[in-house]
């Protein structure tokens, strides 16, 4: 492996950057009463009839492909609940995030926006999604993704953790960045992700939070399509092991404040056990603990603190022996 494999700067070698969206299926709606909405600037208003058909739980995909990737396997990026494609992109205080980190690494990467996130879109309510959407608080936000102790009186009283990594100064802008989620929708973002995933074949997926979750869970469903996962604080894991003899290699990532956390102590617990039960099976199941590697103060967004390049570097290593493959150009 050579140093471009690492996460250092360097030269884009770009042959085709496109998108396109994937999964979802047609639905139809009868019997809506017809609106008078006015759409354009100094128009009047004009009847929108919503009785007809739609395309319902597609999710959106960006590629970057290089002229000579270091890889066979590209990477796939899965973000989190109430999140997009955005967090890869870059950090909320300007500075570049994991996806050019790993495109100057010389390795091909998808980022995608899930079911009914970004640029994927959303469905009407209650008519096609059952439910309205959720939105998350600033404050919510604060506590659990751990920048600081959880506030009583608003974000007047924010405090960060010691030591704490998340460019705080940005947390604003970062809050702009949320999108609405909804949360029952599992199954329909599975179906979709699995269509990705089989539109491309094999790859190493880097998911986080809820993606984390949703990404174990299609290593049980499609083994044959994950050379390795990388789950970055999952909140979740499923209660199925993956079946047959293929089966990727894992590494759990997890930050600092995990287990002084009421609700994220239950969700690594749960997690653990099914690393544990994943070993149990001959996998390859390992974590990489930060803290415990003396990389301290990250937060939930371990891809957007100020060391996320250290992050993403421990993270390159782990998968080195397992994916990357210089071919011999590069290795010149």
């Amino acid at each position: 492996m050579t140093a471009r494999a690492l996460s250092t700067p360097g030269r884009l070698n770009l042959r085709s950057v496109g998108s396109f969206h994937i999964g979802g299926q047609r639905k139809t709606l009868q019997g809506l009463p017809v609106e008078q909405v006015r759409l354009a600037v100094g128009a009047a208003a004009r009847s929108v009839d919503p009785n007809g058909s739609y395309v319902s739980g597609q999710m959106y995909v960006q590629y970057y492909l290089q002229q000579q990737a270091l890889s066979p396997w590209p990477i796939v990026l899965w973000h989190g609940g109430g999140m997009t494609g955005a967090n890869w992109e870059s950090t909320p205080d300007g500075r570049p995030g994991w996806l050019q980190r790993l495109l100057e690494s010389g390795l091909d990467v998808y980022v995608c926006d899930a079911v009914e996130r970004g640029r994927a879109g959303w469905s009407r309510w209650p008519d096609i999604y059952q439910h309205p959407p959720l939105f998350r608080t600033m404050e919510e936000g604060w506590d659990m993704f751990r920048i600081g102790p959880a506030l009583t009186h608003g974000l007047k009283e924010a405090k960060a953790y010691a030591g704490q990594q998340f460019p705080t100064e940005a947390f604003e802008a970062f809050a702009a960045q949320w999108v609405p989620r909804w949360a029952d929708h599992e199954a329909i973002t599975l179906q979709a992700y699995e269509a990705l995933l089989e539109k491309i074949g094999p790859c190493v997926l880097i998911a986080h939070s809820q993606g984390g979750g949703l990404a174990l869970s299609m290593a049980t469903r499609r083994p044959d399509l994950l050379k390795a996962v990388v789950a970055i604080e999952p909140s979740g894991a499923p209660q199925e092991l993956p079946q047959g003899p293929a089966c990727p290699a894992y590494l759990m990532v997890w930050g600092d404040h995990v287990h002084e956390h009421p609700v994220w102590r239950k969700y690594r617990a749960r997690v653990d056990e099914h690393q544990q039960q994943l070993s149990a099976i001959g996998a390859q199941a390992e974590t990489l603990d930060l803290p415990q590697r003396g990389i301290a103060g990250n937060s939930h967004f371990p891809m957007l603190d100020r060391n996320s390049d250290q992050v993403l570097d421990g993270i390159l290593h782990w998968l080195t022996p397992l994916t990357l493959q210089p071919t011999q150009e590069l290795m010149k």
